[in-house]
């Protein structure tokens, strides 16, 4: 039989391991769902220092207005802001710097072409911890419309009064 500190050690390992193995995301793009249409997903990778790493780890991100462009065979991570890391030193890099992202060459290749084809745009969904590493989700996107998106709330708000009306028809 375990004893309480046994299982409150294990509690704790079980917590670090969560947060380790990505489970929970850094930072989200909400308003993302709201103003585009999302086409496809994409897992990547992000070049960043040590202390933006930190600041991360502590929850210090923006993807609010953050975009991803294609130059020289690179993909390119703007206005993505990570705040300083308070303990770091005088030489902090610029939180609003572009990042580079880690890409193999085809997918950088078909996400190029696809944006040149279809007007669309891409953009960061969430970033997030998978084992030691950083990952951004980023999205292929297309634009909504006003009435795209009002059409998107009417529908939602029907789902969630037809689902309440079914969970208080199984309660009678």
């Amino acid at each position: 039989m375990r004893s309480r500190i046994d299982r409150q050690q294990a509690k704790a390992e079980d917590r670090v391991a969560r947060t380790s193995r990505g489970d929970r995301p850094i930072a989200t793009n909400r308003r993302a769902f709201h103003e585009y249409e999302i086409v496809e997903k994409i897992e990547a990778g992000i070049s960043l220092t040590g202390t933006e790493v930190k600041s991360l780890r502590e929850g210090h991100a923006n993807l609010g207005d953050g975009y991803v462009i294609v130059e020289g065979g690179e993909a390119w991570l703007h206005h993505v802001h990570v705040s300083p890391y308070d303990a770091g030193s005088y030489n902090n890099p610029d939180p609003d710097r572009k990042r580079k992202l880690l890409l193999h060459r085809r997918e950088i290749v078909r996400l190029a072409s696809k944006i040149q084809k279809s007007g669309a745009t891409c953009i960061p969904l969430c970033v997030y911890f998978k084992g030691p590493y950083v990952k951004v989700q980023i999205a292929l996107a297309i634009g909504k419309k006003q009435y795209d998106k009002r059409e998107t709330i009417r529908r939602r708000e029907s789902d969630r009064e037809a689902r309440s009306a079914m969970k208080a028809a199984r309660r009678r």
